[in-house]
């Protein structure tokens, strides 16, 4: 993309998604995603009924009475994006391609953030790790990361959500919370990598999805072509069985989707190209608060 459409571009995003976070999300995000680790605060002589495993043994041996520690919620969040940029994102017959709007998503999600003084920072996976943006604070650094969410070339096509979590895991050691945003079509058994992921941070699972993607429509012989394999082929649209088969395929995709969210724990929201996201994201955080 040339420099000055780049740009223009970002800006375009800029404008909308950070003015949905003030004017929509503010406190929204705040009360659905508030720190959820306890930071130490301070000691205070233990008070009939204050919970003995929180004593502070050294300054009670220093003063001989018990102190106890006081620990007050953590404001400050770090948060990832997890973000699929596999083949199959260059896909949307209404409304929008699924890349454009995984991007606003994400940029919403990223300037809620910055008005939250959270860090965030950026995964983006194929079927193997494309790139790693550090969790930092700023309007540059989210401006950065929209222009990686525009304008960034993978060098893969194919998809592995396993992969992308267990580098989550390993990179991120303080706690915190993950938005997966994807269309979750992968081969691969993601479950337990999503389970591992949940238990040492917050993960949210959000799917992107195109309409056509649900239904093969009957428009006679036509040729496609898997964004993810290159495998190209000739199907006969007018054939029931052929339509049958193809949602066997996305209700297949769907009922792992929803067993490995179910399993795992993890909150989530499915969204349609032609759908309104922002009504989604705030259904997903009132679900949260």
């Amino acid at each position: 993309m040339e420099t000055n459409e780049l740009l223009k571009k970002v800006r375009q995003i800029e404008i909308k998604s950070r003015g949905l976070s003030q004017n929509i999300f503010a406190g929204q995000y705040h009360s659905a995603f508030r720190g959820r680790g306890m930071a130490f605060s301070e000691v205070r002589e233990y008070e009939y009924g204050d919970d003995t495993r929180d004593i502070d043994w050294n300054v009670t041996a220093r003063y001989s009475k018990p102190y106890i520690k006081v620990f007050e919620e953590e404001r400050e969040l770090t948060v990832m994006l997890l973000i699929d940029v596999s083949g199959s994102k260059d896909f949307g017959t209404h409304g929008s391609m699924k890349k454009d709007m995984m991007t606003e998503i994400a940029a919403t999600l990223a300037f809620s953030a910055m008005q939250n003084n959270d860090k965030i920072g950026v995964i983006f996976f194929s079927d193997t790790i494309e790139k790693f943006i550090p969790p930092q604070k700023g309007k540059k650094h989210i401006l950065y990361i929209i222009r990686e969410l525009i304008d960034f070339q993978p060098e893969n096509t194919q998809t592995n959500i396993t992969q992308a979590l267990q580098y989550l895991t390993n990179v991120i050691k303080k706690r915190c919370t993950t938005f997966v945003i994807s269309d979750y079509i992968d081969s691969h058994d993601y479950q337990h990598a999503l389970t591992i992921a949940n238990r040492k941070h917050d993960v949210v699972a959000i799917q992107v999805f195109d309409k056509r993607e649900t239904e093969m429509p009957n428009v006679g012989l036509i040729k496609i072509k898997d964004a993810e394999s290159g495998q190209e082929e000739w199907i006969d649209t007018t054939s029931a069985k052929v339509r049958q088969s193809y949602l066997g395929w996305w209700t297949n995709c769907q009922n792992n989707l929803q067993l490995a969210l179910q399993k795992s724990r993890v909150d989530s929201v499915s969204i349609r190209t032609d759908e309104d996201y922002v009504k989604a994201l705030l259904n997903l955080f009132h679900k949260r608060a």
